[in-house]
């Protein structure tokens, strides 16, 4: 027993320093992933609470900055073919200005993303009237949509990234839609240069959902100039073309010998003044796309490239539709982050069902039902491309 004491003592010794090492080894590893930890900061106040910003960053210098008011995406740094870093996206200065009704930047839309003619639809035999807020139509929710409201927030890291969990309670009669609708919203930024949004909602009635989100992009940077000379590709045959209002008139329409042909890396001011009857009724383009895709499963929706700093957007969805939209109404009078933006500052491209899809029952169907769970992803992809 005596003399095989220390023989056991360093066996049981030498078993504890691996498991020590190992766990160290695991932090470390854990460590690397991760990169960061999720940085907080305040964001002033809005109805009555004090609102947020969270960055998100990766192991690339990539950083996200995200708001609790109205789920908006801030700031989004990103390198160039240099690597050098700039702020990719329209926004204002501060809570008061997203607060005043404006164009979006940045935020999370619903209860229903897109417009809604006349603000009106019927559901299970009931017609409800939305809030009419751009002339006729019920847009993005109404006048009080996502965007104006505060979302309770948690941050996490793991090896998949970074996130920013927002929940919101959007409850029945809430801008006069049914249902008393549980919103989950994750931002997730990744090693791989992707933003991830994933969407999550769960309803106690019958009602009809449209989640996206409404970031203006410029890939030369935020107030650098019009957005014309990106190219863009759009991976769909055709397009819902609208009426005087920018309802859809229920067709689908083939792109083919139109200005709306982005099937190939296309510049985008190449027709957008073109003498087009479609073109003229939203002052350039602000339409959907009907993805190839059809929706339900990741699919490359579109791509856009910017010549000068080599920047390369690529926007994946399950949706079946995408609203491209081209800044057509800043005029100036939006200002924020030291940039004036005008006609043409920023595009968006916005994963969705098809606008005013409850009045159309050819569409792929917004309605959401109890026990039915809403889930959805868009991932917007950042890379460069050479000279």
């Amino acid at each position: 027993m005596f003399y095989n004491a220390p023989r056991t003592i360093f066996v049981i010794g030498a078993a504890m320093t691996v498991a020590k090492v190992l766990a160290v080894l695991a932090i470390v590893m854990t460590l690397s992933m991760t990169a960061f930890s999720v940085d907080k900061k305040p964001f002033g106040k809005a109805d009555g609470k004090d609102i947020f910003l969270y960055t998100l960053k990766n192991s690339n210098g990539m950083e996200v900055e995200i708001s609790t008011y109205g789920g908006v995406v801030h700031a989004l740094k990103v390198p160039d073919r240099d690597g050098k870093m700039a702020d990719i996206v329209l926004g204002f200065d501060n809570v008061d200005e997203y607060e005043k009704q404006g164009p979006y930047f940045g935020a999370l839309i619903g209860r229903y993303g897109n417009r809604i003619a006349n603000g009106t639809f019927t559901l299970d035999g009931k017609t409800y009237h939305v809030p009419q807020n751009d002339g006729s139509n019920a847009l993005h929710g109404g006048k009080k949509g996502f965007d104006k409201r505060v979302w309770d927030a948690k941050e996490s890291s793991d090896a998949s990234g970074q996130h920013l969990h927002l929940h919101y309670l959007s409850k029945d009669g809430e801008e006069a839609f049914p249902g008393n609708l549980n919103v989950n919203v994750t931002y997730t930024l990744n090693n791989k240069n992707e933003l991830v949004i994933s969407y999550e909602a769960t309803t106690d009635k019958d009602t009809v959902v449209n989640l996206t989100n409404h970031t203006y992009f410029n890939l030369k940077g935020q107030g650098e100039g019009q957005i014309v000379d990106h190219k863009i590709m759009i991976a769909a045959d055709r397009f819902t073309p609208v009426d005087k209002n920018l309802i859809p008139t229920g067709e689908l329409k083939p792109v083919a010998g139109t200005p709306f042909d982005f099937r190939k890396l296309t510049e985008i001011g190449a027709h957008i003044s073109d003498d087009n009857e479609q073109l003229k009724l939203a002052h350039g383009y602000d339409h959907n796309w009907v993805l190839n895709s059809g929706g339900g499963k990741m699919a490359l929706a579109a791509k856009v490239v910017e010549p000068t700093t080599g920047r390369v957007l690529e926007v994946l969805t399950d949706q079946p539709g995408v609203q491209f939209y081209t800044g057509n109404f800043l005029n100036g009078s939006a200002k924020g982050k030291g940039k004036v933006y005008n006609v043409r500052s920023g595009l968006c491209l916005e994963t969705q069902h098809f606008p005013d899809s409850p009045n159309h029952p050819k569409f792929p169907s917004t309605e959401l039902k109890p026990g039915q769970p809403y889930k959805t992803t868009t991932i917007y992809r950042f890379s460069t491309e050479k000279k």
